[in-house]
Formats: structure tokens, sequence, C-alpha cells
């Protein structure tokens, strides 16, 4: 209870101080991402003649590919930045508990950077996996699996991952943001980044297996989207939340199964 209100009284104070800063980071940027995920979703599974045209073209070259990338790139930014704000705004208010409060805007800038470089990569690798696997045609034009034996192996892929050793120890570090950020405290900007950097390792470490879905729904579905997103969130934020794998992964296992018997 006592280091429940002193987190509460960490981030009160990182709230007050940097009020303008965290907004940014934590609700204009991410506001941002999902406004551009639904016009392309909308326009995806509509018309097709405007943000997400691009994506219908029978030659990938470095310019549709670079797209493709932006397009996993931003969709991260969306899902997973608003998970990292508990260390957002915990390291905005142990700055200033240290005395590193000059360019203190500079230092959550780097902090959210870093983490988000780390899902920039993961977008890198998903952008060519998912044209590898449009090659292979395990996914349609529409960015969906081609069959139920697809997307089944998908899910089955993502809900053993749920039940690994892997996930519960990257699942812990993401829970515990404040003991965390102790344990690997570095001082100014690049320190920042390099906090950001780490944690972020840990997220992706948490959550890769849960983005596959995202091969086997649709990868621009916003369903399949926001489900996700409210999952990630409930793991890392919510009570008992550090159970919740084990549910996820059985429920998927089972799905994959009904998939790929159907």
């Amino acid at each position: 209870m006592d280091s429940q209100r002193s987190r509460l009284t960490l981030i009160e104070s990182a709230v007050q101080h940097n009020r303008s800063v965290l907004l940014i980071v934590l609700v204009a940027i991410p506001l941002a991402a999902w406004a551009w995920i639904v016009v392309m979703a909308r326009d995806m599974y509509g018309t097709m003649r405007g943000a997400s045209a691009w994506m219908m073209t029978s030659t990938w070259d470095a310019t549709h590919v670079l797209l493709l990338w932006a397009m996993w790139a931003v969709m991260m930014t969306a899902m997973m930045v608003p998970t990292a704000a508990p260390l957002i705004l915990l390291y905005a208010a142990t700055a200033r508990k240290h005395g590193e409060t000059s360019r203190a805007a500079w230092r959550i800038y780097a902090l959210a950077a870093g983490y988000v470089a780390v899902w920039s990569l993961f977008s890198a690798v998903a952008t060519a996996v998912q044209r590898l696997l449009a090659t292979a045609f395990v996914l349609t034009p529409m960015m969906e699996a081609a069959s139920s034996r697809s997307g089944g192996t998908i899910l089955a892929i993502a809900g053993l991952y749920q039940l690994t050793p892997w996930k519960n120890a990257c699942l812990r570090a993401c829970r515990s943001p404040l003991g965390f950020m102790v344990r690997r405290w570095y001082r100014g900007p690049s320190g920042a980044f390099r906090l950001g950097i780490e944690h972020g390792a840990y997220c992706l470490g948490c959550c890769w297996a849960l983005m596959l879905i995202l091969f086997a729904g649709g990868v621009m579905n916003l369903m399949v989207i926001a489900a996700l997103t409210l999952w990630v969130v409930v793991e890392k934020i919510a009570p008992l939340g550090e159970r919740t794998p084990i549910v996820s992964g059985i429920v998927l296992l089972a799905a994959a199964a009904w998939m790929i018997a159907a």
C-alpha cells in the first residue's frame, strides 16, 4: 500500500511539473497515430481510393516497402506508447527528484524516443515478414490470412509463446516500471534514451507474439487492433494482469485448433 501511494505521489508530481510534454507524448502523438490508422483501415475496407490505395500495388519497390514500414511503425506507436505511460510518468517525476530538472522535456522525449525506436525496429521485421508471407500466398492482398490453416498456425505460435517463461519474465519487468527504472537509472537525455530502449526491449519480448495475431485477423482490422491494445494494457497495468497470459495462451491455442480443423 505504501509503495502504491509513493507511486501515485510521483505520478502526481510528474503531471504537475511536465504537463505539456506529457500531453504531447502520451496523448497527442498516440491520438494522431490512431487517427491515421482509422483513416487507413476505413479506406482499406471501403473504397480503397484513399490512404490505403498504395497497398494494392503489384510492384513493391523501395518506396512502397518504406510506406509499409511506416504503417507498422505508426500502428505500434498508437498501440504501445500508451502502455508505457507508467514508466514515462515515473521517470518524469524521478528525474525531478534526482535534481535533473534542467531540460526535463528533452529527457522525457528521449525516453519515449528510445521506446519507440525498439518498436520501429520491430516494424521493420514485421514489414519483412509480411512481404515474405504475401509472396508465399499465406497472406492475401487485404493483409489477412489466406486460409484458416495459416491463420490457425499463426494463432498457435502466439498462444504457445504466451505460456513460456520468457513471456513471464518480460511481463514482470513491464509490470514493475519503478523497480525497472531504479535498477537502470542513467543520467541525462542519452541515459533516458537508453532506458527507453531497454524498457522497450522487455516490452517487445512481452508482446511480439501478440502482434502476430494481426497477420491472422487482418493487419488493418480495427477491431483486432483495438482488442490487442486493450489486452496489452490489461497484461501490463491491470491488477492480476500477470496471470492473463495463461488465459490468452489457452484461448489462442483453442482457437488455433478450431481453425486448423475447420
